[in-house]
């Protein structure tokens, strides 16, 4: 059983030993050999090949459209559902493969960081139900003779959605060219973000003047989401409006109007792009996490590790259990599912540190998920991000830095790679490199599930550097996107304190205990111990809180 059946046309060959080289640089074992087309008979060594792939990677070219071999192995595939197109040069394609989501890699020429490679590699990765076992040792593109099977995850778990053609309402002949671009740029920012499967635009432009039944293009498509939009002047402005659907029921889920002058709009429009994205990506994260939570039963995993991440994020004892358990769930369902274990191996190493590293169980079981993680998705920035997370937790800081790192540069439009090189550069006592990665959080994740972290991370780099007020800002802004994230109380305790308003700081532990009844002092001191904080800096704020704390009373809390 091999990840992938390559199918091309023998002309094509140059190009497809250039897709079979980057499939197994990311790790996939790949079945493919031109000597086995000389003839025009259905081999029995192809047709088993083809049966046994996890993904069948079809090549379109306009010599492929016209072989009778290519369009048999691309209807197997179809039939079987492991189909996975791709067109390498324009072409019309067999008509019964025109509505079949296919990528646009016409212009791809080997870039392994190029983002519609990276984008179709996601869509390759859900098929095959991992992201490979690691860098092949293969020097040559040769047949992959064996393979190590693993158990697909669930299909269909991450979010899909279909961006349609954006409308142009002003009639101006170069606000087509722009609507294009925005809708190009959008599929790629989306992509690379990671959590949310995004079809490519060959597949939606047939849709440029029909766009009245929502319900049938989503069934069209596959999706689970469409955005719509817009663009017009509006006097020296020109506006572009975008919608959220969900593809069900036809439901706006999200609507919003973006402003940008007509004479800036050049320098302005990746800024536009992002800021879209941003929201866009923020919409579908909420309303994933909301279905996921409101789901009784039959999850998949991806739902389960969503509901993890949904509540484990507070980093309260009762939440980290919760998550604990949900991330459980998911490696439950897909024993074999690279992001289950990441999430699983954070989730332990957050109750670790919660628990002031009492628990070396849970180290040492982290460290397995994320070994496991990373085997299975090696390439897969998300997967390293969350194990990143996980390693931290535990105190085994090179290799979360070296994890975290690798995912920020494999993508660094990953909102959580950027938090886990914040907290390593919290580690690290590198307040600047804290602030600029939490910033590049929070323009990709403004209002995220994640990006009240961020915040407390800048409020500890600014507390390091000795900006008290700054730091003081910035953990109650981590307290307002997430109220039930209380741990920042301590740190204003600290703050205010060193800033001479005692009162402020026994009024925080105040908030403190009243948010947590459960909360001591000695779990205090030795999760700032355990933490990412630094010894010394954590010994000192130790000293602080303790002195705050006893001049509180506990009958103050009534």
């Amino acid at each position: 059983m091999h990840d992938i059946f390559l199918s091309y046309c023998h002309d094509d060959f140059s190009t497809a030993s250039r897709f079979a080289k980057g499939f197994e640089r990311e790790g996939f074992t790949v079945w493919w050999d031109a000597s086995l087309r000389s003839g025009e008979a259905f081999d029995a060594a192809i047709e088993n090949a083809l049966k046994s792939a996890k993904a069948v990677v079809v090549l379109w070219s306009r010599t492929s459209v016209q072989s009778r071999w290519v369009r048999a192995e691309a209807t197997l595939a179809d039939r079987n559902r492991t189909l996975v197109p791709a067109m390498i040069e324009p072409c019309d394609r067999p008509i019964m493969f025109e509505l079949t989501h296919t990528a646009d890699l016409s212009r791809w020429s080997g870039d392994a960081s190029d983002g519609t490679w990276q984008g179709f590699l996601a869509d390759v990765r859900e098929f095959v139900g991992a992201t490979g076992a690691g860098p092949s040792a293969a020097t040559s593109p040769q047949v992959a003779l064996a393979g190590v099977p693993r158990p697909a995850a669930t299909r269909g778990d991450r979010p899909s959605l279909a961006i349609l053609p954006f409308t142009n309402r002003s009639g101006e002949r170069a606000d087509d060219v722009f609507a294009d671009g925005m809708v190009e740029d959008l599929i790629l920012a989306l992509s690379l973000s990671g959590g949310i499967k995004v079809i490519a635009r060959s597949a939606t432009v047939v849709y440029r003047q029909n766009v009245s039944d929502l319900r049938s293009i989503g069934r069209d498509l596959g999706v689970r989401y469409l955005l719509e939009g817009n663009v017009r002047r509006i006097g020296a402005s020109l506006r572009v409006t975008a919608q959220l659907v969900e593809a069900d029921n036809g439901a706006v889920l999200w609507c919003q109007k973006f402003d940008r002058p007509l004479n800036e709009l050049a320098t302005l429009q990746e800024q536009l792009v992002m800021e879209v994205a941003a929201q866009l990506g923020d919409r579908v994260e909420r309303v994933e996490i909301e279905k996921a939570l409101s789901k009784p039963g039959d999850l998949t995993a991806w739902e389960a590790v969503i509901r993890a991440l949904a509540v484990m994020v507070s980093f309260n004892l009762e939440s980290l259990n919760v998550g604990l358990t949900e991330a459980r769930k998911a490696l439950t369902i897909a024993p074999d599912y690279a992001l289950g274990h990441a999430v699983l191996a954070a989730a332990l190493g957050c109750l670790y540190a919660a628990t002031g590293g009492r628990d070396d169980s849970l180290a040492r079981e982290a460290r397995t998920h994320v070994e496991r993680a990373v085997a299975l998705g090696v390439s897969d920035p998300l997967v390293l991000s969350w194990a990143a997370w996980g390693l931290a937790g535990c105190g085994f800081w090179q290799d979360a830095e070296r994890y975290s790192q690798r995912a920020v540069d494999l993508n660094p439009q990953i909102g959580v790679g950027h938090l886990a090189l914040a907290m390593v550069c919290v580690r690290g006592k590198r307040p600047e490199d804290v602030i600029r990665h939490v910033d590049a959080l929070e323009s990709l994740a403004p209002r995220g599930n994640v990006t009240h972290n961020g915040m407390a991370f800048r409020g500890l780099a600014h507390y390091m550097a000795g900006r008290y007020e700054p730091a003081r800002q910035a953990m109650e802004k981590a307290l307002l996107l997430r109220p039930d994230f209380v741990y920042p109380l301590k740190d204003i305790a600290i703050i205010c304190e060193k800033l001479g308003r005692h009162e402020e700081a026994c009024d925080a532990v105040r908030r403190l205990r009243s948010a947590d009844p459960t909360i001591t002092l000695e779990r205090i001191e030795a999760f700032n111990l355990v933490s990412l904080i630094p010894p010394d800096v954590a010994t000192d704020m130790n000293k602080v809180f303790r002195k705050v704390w006893e001049e509180t009373p506990m009958e103050s809390l009534t």
